[in-house]
């Protein structure tokens, strides 16, 4: 599912005036494959992603996500876009405290109106996956965080989305853990043959990356060798 963006802006209110984030952005990603976006803290990163995903509206400008144009879709249309076509990873769980691994990862579909049968085949079937199987019947609070991070993937994918936005995934892990959940993410792009957006401060994540870009001010986007990292 390809995206283009053409002269996206996007500020927020900040005090007495406005915080222009983005300014003017054009970009095309492609309709599959890994693309890892790097840039300093606050350059707008985050945003980008929130706009790609429906999650927040652009001031101005186009995003086109296959057929859609978000800037033409109502809120109610939105949600199910995002339902159908996105899943989002963060760099915090935001698992559901009193539902188990399982019920979690079933979440979306039952949403969306599947059935509960197949909502649990399929939470299963992605939790084998992540190798959670015997940790399924358990809540978030009982998990490690990267097994948090690994049901929170499981969750992300099981609606078997075109597009995944990641937002700095294993920011909150320890190097061994975030190793583990990289390699799950690239397992799993390969296998969807989705489009995988990731933000990212790690450039060792970045390097897998087909693509590399960099932000600068105002969203600009360009394309970064792995030498220079």
């Amino acid at each position: 599912m390809s995206i283009e963006l053409i002269d996206v802006s996007k500020s927020f209110r900040s005090g007495d005036g406005a915080l222009q984030v983005l300014s003017g952005v054009n970009a095309k990603f492609p309709d599959q494959g890994l693309v890892a976006i790097m840039g300093p803290s606050g350059i707008g990163k985050s945003t980008l992603l929130h706009l790609i995903g429906g999650l927040d509206v652009a001031e101005s400008g186009q995003i086109r996500v296959g057929d859609y144009q978000l800037d033409r879709l109502k809120e109610h249309e939105l949600a199910k876009f995002r339902g159908r076509n996105i899943g989002f990873i963060f760099q915090f769980h935001h698992l559901l405290a009193e539902f188990t691994a399982q019920e979690n990862v079933m979440m979306p579909l039952l949403i969306s109106g599947v059935g509960e049968s197949e909502a649990r085949q399929r939470a299963d079937e992605l939790i084998l996956k992540v190798g959670l199987k015997e940790r399924a019947q358990h809540q978030p609070g009982k998990l490690s965080g990267g097994e948090q991070q690994r049901i929170a993937i499981a969750r992300a994918l099981v609606s078997r989305p075109r597009v995944v936005l990641a937002d700095e995934p294993t920011g909150n892990l320890d190097r061994a853990t975030s190793e583990t959940v990289q390699k799950l993410m690239f397992d799993l792009q390969k296998e969807l043959e989705a489009l995988f957006i990731i933000v990212t401060h790690s450039a060792e994540l970045a390097q897998h990356a087909e693509t590399i870009l960099e932000m600068g001010a105002g969203g600009s986007l360009s394309e970064v060798q792995r030498s220079s990292l």
